[in-house]
């Protein structure tokens, strides 16, 4: 399967997805809209993720995936599926041991990492209810993301990037069918508690299935040999892991300090910060997660086959896709954010003050949108190389660069402030991994890219300004359409957004920021290049 052939898989499913959280994220704005039930679920939410990385996306597999290609592709598929084996069974006793300590310490938990919940009666007693439900989810996805990376590695993308969409989907099925069964005020974040519970065993279903559809299945080791007689591969992962394990741990305490800090704001402010980031993802979701997996195994193969030439060319169309879907997605959700969240999420429990409020969280998270998208184009390479030092550097000088803004900002802008300091980190971020990449000579801009970029950005700039006076030229004919929640303001909202893509894709095609030959080439999933 080509690159392009692989991001336009994963970002299909990843679209599907992000379409389906965004459908979850208006129902659950419209049940708890930015009230003390959702700071606490939101919070309950975020506590497993701040480990997913830990063992998961953000170290395991960018250390797994090149280990088991090797294996996959040099010694076959039966060193390979004992090498899978093995993992599977040191991280299933490793985070069932976590997860049982954690749920005993969760109420002491909580109170460090919002320790403003207790200024509000009640607010960190649910907030812990609701992480010891959600917690779980931790062990069900981390075997998750092994088994995607597996099923990756083998050419078969589309069932691991489904998986987010059964979350959503459950959370949705949860949050409608039994919340009414549930005789509490707290209801709903109850309800929304148990359906990410049962997503992630749905989850882990769903791809063990798969995995056997591929003959990649493989039986669990016992306890005391995964966890006190490992293999030589698992301690060479654990090897490649430790710098990443450092690097996603500090980033981690980043996340942990950002929560600390929120709660500390005001009621509503997780709540706000937290609908602006999940519009903001949208775009990443879609595009940055996609390229960024579709380029991890790409680039790998051809760095250990020494072809190191097309590695560059792959990476270059990569970062090319990125900045041009990121610029203007950025461009979009800045013009947009007010409409954008008063037209979608206001109603029911959600006011006009927070319409006002989370849109101003959007504004400032989208100024950071083209740098992640750049990360996330860029990042692979390292792991690709086997580097997961460097990674950890630049973490570690963006964890500390976010706490400072985050506190110095949030004394002028509030939770904005927050916002804020997360755009101008991941700029420093991107702006690093860039410079040692070139550095080190591992990569350049070619001449194609150079050429593009000017015409991308002048692309953006004229879909900046027309949608500017459409907008205008909207609330002239129709003066309270960004306050109106029915079918005629997502009607012209679409049409919106719609005809600015519209004319963002005119604009590269006649500029030559994206030629038609290569147009042709992506309704054709072909290569980038």
């Amino acid at each position: 399967m080509s690159l392009l052939s692989s991001i336009a898989t994963v970002g299909g499913c990843t679209a599907v997805s992000r379409v389906v959280g965004f459908i979850r994220d208006i129902l659950i704005a419209r049940f708890l809209g930015a009230s003390m039930m959702a700071d606490a679920f939101f919070v309950a939410l975020r506590f497993p993720n701040l480990f997913r990385s830990l063992f998961a996306e953000g170290t395991l597999n960018v250390a797994f995936v090149p280990l088991f290609s090797g294996e996959l592709h040099g010694k076959g598929e039966k060193r390979a599926r004992t090498f899978a084996r093995s993992v599977f069974s040191f991280l299933f006793y490793l985070l069932l041991i976590f997860t049982v300590v954690m749920e005993i310490l969760m109420p002491a938990l909580m109170f460090l990492l919002a320790p403003g919940f207790e200024e509000i009666p009640g607010k960190l007693a649910l907030t812990t209810s609701l992480s010891r439900i959600t917690f779980p989810f931790l062990l069900c996805v981390s075997l998750v993301s092994l088994m995607s990376g597996i099923l990756n590695s083998v050419g078969r993308f589309w069932a691991a990037a489904f998986t987010p969409t059964i979350l959503n989907l459950t959370m949705i099925t949860f949050l409608l069918l039994v919340t009414p069964l549930i005789h509490s005020p707290e209801a709903p974040a109850y309800a929304l508690a148990w359906g990410v519970f049962a997503a992630g065993l749905i989850e882990f279903v769903f791809l063990a299935w798969h995995l056997k559809k591929a003959g990649m299945t493989f039986n669990l080791i016992g306890p005391v040999k995964a966890l006190f007689h490992m293999t030589k591969g698992v301690k060479l992962l654990l090897r490649r892991m430790a710098p990443g394990v450092l690097g996603s741990g500090v980033y981690q305490i980043n996340l942990f300090l950002d929560t600390l800090f929120v709660s500390f704001v005001g009621a509503g402010a997780i709540s706000w910060l937290n609908y602006a980031h999940h519009l903001f993802q949208l775009p990443i979701g879609i595009i940055g997660v996609a390229i960024g997996t579709a380029l991890l195994p790409v680039l790998s193969k051809h760095i250990k086959a020494g072809e190191l030439d097309l590695a560059n060319t792959q990476l270059n169309r990569g970062l090319e896709l990125s900045i041009a879907l990121s610029c203007s997605s950025m461009t979009g959700l800045i013009l947009l954010a007010y409409p954008i969240i008063g037209i979608l999420f206001e109603r029911g429990a959600f006011t006009i003050e927070d319409t006002l409020n989370t849109s101003r969280a959007l504004i400032a998270f989208s100024f950071g949108l083209p740098a992640y998208m750049m990360t996330k184009a860029l990042s692979p390479f390292f792991y690709a190389r086997g580097d997961t030092k460097t990674p950890v550097k630049i973490a570690i000088v963006g964890v500390a660069l976010n706490a400072i803004l985050a506190l110095t900002l949030m004394q002028f802008l509030g939770y904005v402030g927050i916002a804020l300091a997360t755009s101008i980190t991941v700029w420093v971020n991107a702006g690093q991994y860039a410079i040692r990449l070139m550095h080190r000579g591992d990569f350049s801009l070619d001449k194609t890219f150079r050429y593009r970029l000017p015409r991308i950005l002048s692309a953006c700039i004229i879909m900046g300004l027309s949608l500017r006076a459409a907008e205008l030229g909207l609330s002239y004919l129709f003066p309270d359409w960004q306050q109106d929640t029915s079918i005629h303001s997502i009607v012209l909202l679409g049409v919106l957004i719609g005809g600015s893509i519209g004319v963002f894709l005119i604009a590269l095609i006649i500029s030559g920021g994206i030629p038609m030959s290569q147009i042709r080439n992506i309704l054709h999933r072909r290569h980038l290049s």
